[in-house]
């Protein structure tokens, strides 16, 4: 028998025979070549692909006189000029965008150059504007900004092209062309405010472009390639030096004013002849020919030697007119909207400024220029509460998207960002609605489950001046009910204080005292922060009568249906033919339409919309007259949801022997009066009867049948 001789080390016996020296060195030598190689493929991995990537536009390079000199040859290439055919579908690589998990575009800004021709002569009389400087510097800050060139989804040149009147057509177009990226214009972006120059003026940049996207200030219907340009507003410098506070919707001291200096003669022609007509309703202003030396005449306007303050003057009037001057788009738009004045625009074929997905309805006045004559009695037959939220709107389009140039440019690339990501897009509400309070604590009704569990349970919301005895007798019996989370005392007294901690009642719940600035009924729907349930019982001080079972049940039911109101004694609306308006009806009927808010269960939600979303003055007029907060909020929920309220067991009134009419709001005579009034003046200003009547009730499933009590669920539910 023959046996293989196995050699040992000391780390175990050698399975593998000993390699020859010189297969070691081959085997060595190639292990270290794979290994270079691997460590230098990793070095151009990270290393930067070109040098646009590493000249990041960062603070240290925005110095025009750092900036590299560039020689344009007379030779050099020029871009067509425009294609007026573009759309994103044909002139844009939205492959370059590709995917991104935050639905949002990558911004790259090419490096600061200062382009000469042949002789030396800069291609533009300016350089870099301030206003440009603080475009790409607010784009460089924004999250759209990236330094590495092969990530970007668009391409914004650091060449400034907000004037044209600074610039050398054919000088200009060389360097665009001699862009690294430039590929004809292919997902560049351009940003101009004045284009055109004399005699025509004409309404987009006269520079060739090739198939660059244009951000315009000045754009007709003739020159905006729908879809594709964006077009921009005209920066009003104004914006940067002066602060005018926000002031009040309402009438203003003027009617119409107009404030512009360089107006075609016919039209001052025209607006002195309305002038004339309509008297101190109009203020017509010009140019001011006898200031003092010295004295801004930017800042200045005058009528028949009274100088006014610009632009200041135009918080004075409801209305102010924005003419077409040699250029479509006006900086007067801008200063208008800054003052909260409603401005009147007569420039016919003008494209708004991001009118793709601002509705200038809501804030302005278009006129067509023909109808100029016909501009008093067009604007008087505006309701004036339609004026005052356009007021109001106007101010907020200029805070949101006019009031810098990192306003205009971030606005500008939000639209091009929602063409290339639309079901990301921010929708018509994100757009045009002001964000008067931050909804993310917030859901709203119509998005909850089925049913809301039951553990979370509802805060009761107490609304009283200084009946202490009754809200402690509520306080205690509203403790009793299961379901009860927190309790939250709205004392609504200012020249009086709430009674000191020991003397309230000692519940098992949290219990909180709110104070009020002032004595308003809408106190009782202020989303208070305290408020963290889904539920809110709504709750006076004086209903003593309702059993601990009729709220656990009112709140099972809301349960069911959390989008509804629902309450205890119901009411009704009708329409009194004789009179021709609304009537208000508290007596017993067949029907419901409203619940009383003195005791109804409600979605957090309606608190934040009550409070900051009611339409028009009603808010304002239910505190002027201490009445109707109840029939307001019947409105609000029914317009919302489109559904009516949910009336609860078959008590019909809340009885109160104790309530005398010096206790209650509800027992005096012109209460009652009133209640029809409101629902007439809801109507109108919600423009349509939201109202919905129904013929029935909940009640508990054993309520009437012959049943032991202990067998039944809510065995005490109280009577009519």
């Amino acid at each position: 028998m023959m046996c293989a001789s196995v050699k040992y080390s000391s780390r175990g016996p050698a399975l593998i025979p000993r390699m020859k020296t010189k297969h070691r060195i081959y085997y060595i030598t190639l292990f270290s070549v794979v290994l270079l190689g691997l460590i230098a493929t990793g070095m151009f991995q990270f290393w930067p692909h070109s040098i646009e990537s590493s000249t990041e536009w960062t603070l240290d390079r925005r110095s025009v006189h750092d900036a590299p000199l560039v020689k344009l040859p007379v030779s050099s290439p020029i871009p067509e000029r425009g294609d007026l055919s573009c759309r994103m579908h044909t002139c844009f690589d939205v492959y370059r965008c590709g995917y991104n998990p935050k639905n949002r575009i990558k911004v790259y800004i090419y490096p600061l150059q200062r382009f000469v021709d042949e002789v030396g002569v800069p291609i533009s009389s300016t350089g870099l504007s301030r206003e440009y400087n603080d475009l790409l510097s607010a784009i460089s800050d924004s999250d759209f900004y990236t330094d590495d060139v092969t990530r970007a989804c668009l391409f914004v040149p650091s060449i400034d092209v907000l004037n044209q009147n600074s610039l050398r057509i054919r000088e200009t177009a060389q360097a665009l062309a001699m862009l690294p990226r430039w590929d004809k214009g292919m997902n560049h972006l351009l940003f101009n405010m004045l284009p055109g120059g004399p005699p025509d003026y004409n309404t987009a940049l006269d520079v060739p472009r090739d198939r660059a996207l244009l951000a315009g200030g000045g754009f007709s219907t003739w020159t905006y390639r729908q879809g594709y340009d964006v077009s921009i507003p005209v920066y009003s410098p104004l914006s940067a030096e002066v602060d005018l506070p926000e002031k009040q919707p309402g009438p203003r001291r003027f009617f119409i004013l107009s404030s512009q200096t360089a107006i075609h003669r016919e039209y001052r022609i025209q607006l002195e002849r309305l002038k004339e007509e309509n008297g101190e309703a109009l203020l017509l202003l010009d140019k001011c020919s006898n200031l003092s030396q010295g004295v801004a005449s930017a800042r200045k306007r005058c009528y028949k030697g009274q100088v006014y303050d610009y632009p200041q003057i135009l918080q004075e009037s409801s209305f102010c007119v924005v003419l077409r001057g040699a250029r479509l788009g006006q900086a007067t738009l801008s200063d208008v909207l800054q003052a909260g004045c409603v401005p009147v625009i007569m420039a016919d074929s003008y494209i708004l400024p991001f009118s793709e997905v601002l509705d200038w309805k809501r804030a302005s006045v278009v006129i067509p220029e023909e109808k100029l004559p016909e501009m008093y009695t067009i604007l008087k037959s505006i309701p004036h509460r339609q004026v005052e939220e356009m007021q109001r709107q106007a101010r907020w389009f200029w805070d949101a998207y006019f009031r810098s140039m990192k306003a205009i440019g971030l606005t500008t690339l939000q639209i091009i960002n929602d063409r290339i990501y639309p079901y990301a897009a921010r929708t018509y509400e994100q757009w045009n609605n002001p964000p008067v309070v931050k909804w993310s604590s917030v859901n709203s009704p119509l998005f909850l489950p089925l049913i809301p569990p039951r553990s979370p349970g509802f805060t009761a919301v107490v609304l009283t001046y200084d009946r202490v005895e009754s809200l402690f007798r509520v306080i205690t019996e509203i403790s009793k009910v299961p379901s009860l989370a927190k309790l939250l005392v709205v004392w609504n007294n200012q020249n009086k204080s709430p009674p000191e901690e020991s003397l309230w009642p000692k519940v098992a719940v949290p219990l909180k005292v709110v104070r009020t600035k002032e004595n308003k009924l809408s106190n009782r729907f202020f989303p208070f922060d305290e408020i963290e349930t889904e539920a809110v019982l709504a709750i006076d001080d004086d209903i003593i009568m309702l059993t601990s079972d009729e709220l656990q049940f009112g709140y099972e039911v809301w349960r069911e249906f959390p989008d509804r109101l629902v309450g205890y004694p119901g009411r009704l609306h009708l329409w009194d033919h004789e009179m021709g308006k609304w009537k208000y009806e508290s007596e017993w009927t067949n029907e419901v339409s409203m619940v009383l808010t003195g005791a109804a269960f409600y979605h957090k939600y309606f608190n934040h919309l009550y409070t900051y979303k009611m339409p028009g003055d009603i808010k304002n007029w239910v505190d002027a007259h201490m009445n109707c907060e109840d029939i307001a909020m019947n409105f609000l929920v029914a317009n919302i949801t489109g559904k009516a309220p949910i009336k609860v067991t078959p008590r019909k009134k809340f009885k109160c022997p104790e309530c005398t009419a010096i206790d209650g709001l509800s027992l005096d005579q012109t209460h009652m009066v009133e209640r029809s009034e409101c629902i007439n003046k809801f109507a109108s200003v919600f423009g349509t009867m939201p109202l919905k009547v129904v013929e029935h009730r909940a009640d508990p499933v054993l309520y009437k049948d012959d049943f032991p009590e202990k067998l039944k669920s809510f065995p005490n539910i109280g009577s009519l």
